[in-house]
């Protein structure tokens, strides 16, 4: 597997949109300015020098409790650098899994991010999608204003 073949894969689970962020891409579940929550993020430069304390990673996803003691324990696996604490792992490698194990594992972090978002943001992944659109242009903006008031 590799970044694109990943990308793709994610970008193709129901309500998954992706942004560029902390030199790298963040994959959510729901639209940010509707509550929706991110579950994976992959780096886009894999030779870019890190901090000595971390280690290099090309991708970072949400594992829950209940996976993540058994997935450490996997040789190239190990506890994501700043949320750890939330169950998070950082993967090393594309060659860690193979690509069914690496659909199943990040298919399961999907569905656990979607399982917990509020029942009010469901409710808007359920609408229509010309409608979900207009909700989110019509939050987005209510964000922006409320930003610009705050300068």
């Amino acid at each position: 597997m590799d970044i694109e073949r990943i990308r793709s894969y994610l970008l193709g689970l129901p309500h998954v949109l992706e942004t560029a962020q902390w030199g790298g891409l963040v994959f959510w579940v729901g639209d940010k300015a509707i509550g929706g929550k991110m579950f994976a993020m992959m780096r886009l430069d894999e030779n870019e020098s890190l901090e000595r304390s971390e280690k290099s990673r090309v991708i970072s996803y949400s594992a829950g409790p209940e996976r993540y003691s058994e997935l450490i324990e996997v040789d190239g696996i190990f506890p994501a650098p700043y949320s750890a604490r939330i169950f998070w792992v950082a993967v090393s490698g594309w060659d860690v899994f193979r690509k069914t194990e690496w659909e199943r594992e990040l298919s399961a972090a999907h569905a656990l991010t979607l399982a917990k978002l509020p029942p009010k943001v469901r409710a808007v992944l359920e609408m229509p999608a010309a409608q979900q659109k207009r909700l989110i242009a019509e939050r987005r903006k209510l964000l922006a204003a409320k930003a610009a008031r705050g300068r």
